[in-house]
């Protein structure tokens, strides 16, 4: 067994961690009880605990380690920046060179005419910038009544106040009084759950068309902007059909509509391009970016702006930044992540090696006799738990409790998969190899059958009428 560098029990730290540490997305009481799985360690794609397991992280942390752990030339950077210039900030006519010089990498790999960065210290802060850009941009160009932004139910855009409305997630809107005025949502483009008897394409441009639908109601002199995510990460790795983005982008073009484009996750090559917005074919006219920026080293997000909206921003004095903004250490260690990433060819990998093998596998765990369907693009997928492989079908137990199970048997088998409620997710680095992801592919299905045994025995698989 490897040696741990922790320096107490695990039982300690779990108890000091119950005691103090309250942790985001968590039941604190039921975690205390249960006691926090404690990483004290990684390297490329597995991760380490403080009992000595290796786990292979099929979720790269939170959608962002892409260049998977231990990369010692980020560390060396960090520890050159602190040196040099450990903090600044932009503010008051001030600048350094790490902003310069990551602002000027991004432009250059954004498609189009995305020219421009506005940076955050992750993908929440950078959509609550975003919602104030949107607002000011209209308001200078004479139209302030353009404040009405549109999103989906169940995307995700971080969990501050105004990300979280920008979210269409229930729950997250049930505490805290959300969403704040002015933000609407459309349903999702999720066939699986969703499509009844219509076809994939029909449903896709059934869903795009209520944006449409939104706009006439509210008025186009009132809808400032729609925003979502390329692919929808956090609900579910929903990869909406081909008709669906087209549509978006003619109704957005049409009505004089701003499209943000939210790459938290699916930026810096987590589909197979540098963007999801060039997977998808759509151009938006601001980005939200965060995660694989860094690779997850640093906390660090941003708004990639349009020409055409930073020259209207430009205009005037914008009321708003964070002390973070552009962090030196931070920019920094983003610009040697990609650095690596050019270097080493990282996107190439995902688009010629581990996608196409990732796909060959992962759709053949379609086989599984509770598994109704499998989505996969680029280096991230999902799997429809079902309990009869229909199209639609859907558990008679509460929605996630077959999802749950499967998420634990995942952990108790050392590997990192998540569960939306009965969806079950990977994001793993991208920097994966052939072999490793057969072993994911081998936890994964040995984590179904333990599944499947468990809820055939508590009598769970029977399909709700």
């Amino acid at each position: 067994m490897p040696a741990i560098t922790n320096h107490l029990p695990t039982a300690e730290l779990q108890a000091l961690d119950a005691a103090h540490h309250m942790h985001p997305f968590t039941t604190g009481a039921d975690l205390a009880a249960k006691g926090a799985r404690v990483i004290t360690r990684a390297k490329g794609v597995y991760l380490t605990d403080s009992e000595g397991h290796e786990i292979l992280d099929g979720m790269a942390g939170l959608w962002c380690v892409n260049i998977g752990y231990g990369r010692e030339e980020l560390a060396e950077v960090a520890a050159r920046q602190i040196r040099e210039l450990p903090y600044y900030n932009t503010f008051f006519q001030t600048t350094h060179v790490p902003a310069i010089a990551l602002a000027a990498k991004i432009a250059e790999l954004a498609p189009g005419d995305l020219n421009h960065v506005f940076f955050a210290s992750g993908g929440s802060d950078a959509n609550d910038t975003n919602i104030r850009m949107v607002r000011t941009y209209w308001d200078v160009k004479g139209k302030p009544g353009k404040k009405i932004i549109i999103g989906r139910k169940n995307g995700y855009h971080g969990s501050t106040v105004g990300a979280t409305s920008l979210g269409g997630m229930s729950a997250m809107h049930a505490q805290g009084g959300l969403p704040i005025p002015d933000i609407h949502h459309i349903n999702e483009p999720n066939w699986w759950a969703a499509g009844g008897e219509t076809s994939p394409e029909d449903f896709g441009l059934a869903c795009a068309q209520e944006l449409e639908q939104a706009i006439l109601e509210f008025g186009e002199d009132r809808v400032a902007a729609f925003i979502a995510e390329p692919v929808q990460g956090a609900g579910g790795v929903i990869i909406p059909p081909e008709t669906y983005w087209p549509e978006i982008q003619r109704i957005c073009d049409k009505y004089e509509i701003l499209l943000i484009a939210d790459e938290v996750i699916c930026g810096f090559g987590r589909t197979g391009n540098w963007f999801g917005s060039q997977t998808m074919g759509i151009r938006p006219d601001i980005m939200t970016i965060a995660k694989g920026l860094s690779s997850g080293y640093q906390p660090i997000g941003g708004s990639v702006v349009s020409d055409e909206v930073a020259a209207v921003l430009d205009s005037v004095e914008f009321n708003h930044g964070y002390t973070y903004s552009g962090h030196p250490v931070a920019a920094a260690v983003a610009l040697e992540n990609l650095r690596i990433m050019e270097e080493e060819g990282v996107v190439e990998h995902v688009q010629t090696v581990a996608g196409p093998y990732l796909a060959e596998k992962w759709h053949a765990l379609a086989d599984h006799p509770l598994v109704g369907e499998t989505k996969l693009i680029g280096m991230m997928g999902s799997l429809a738990l079902s309990p009869n492989k229909e199209p639609h079908a859907t558990f008679a137990a509460e929605a996630g409790t077959i999802g749950y199970i499967c998420r634990e048997r995942c952990f108790a088998n050392n590997l990192v998969m998540r569960h939306v409620g009965d969806r079950m997710i990977i994001s793993p680095p991208l920097v994966i190899a052939p072999e490793e992801i057969d072993i994911l592919i081998e936890r994964a299905r040995k984590a179904l059958d333990e599944t499947y045994a468990r809820a055939k025995d508590e009598g769970l698989l029977q399909a709700a009428s």
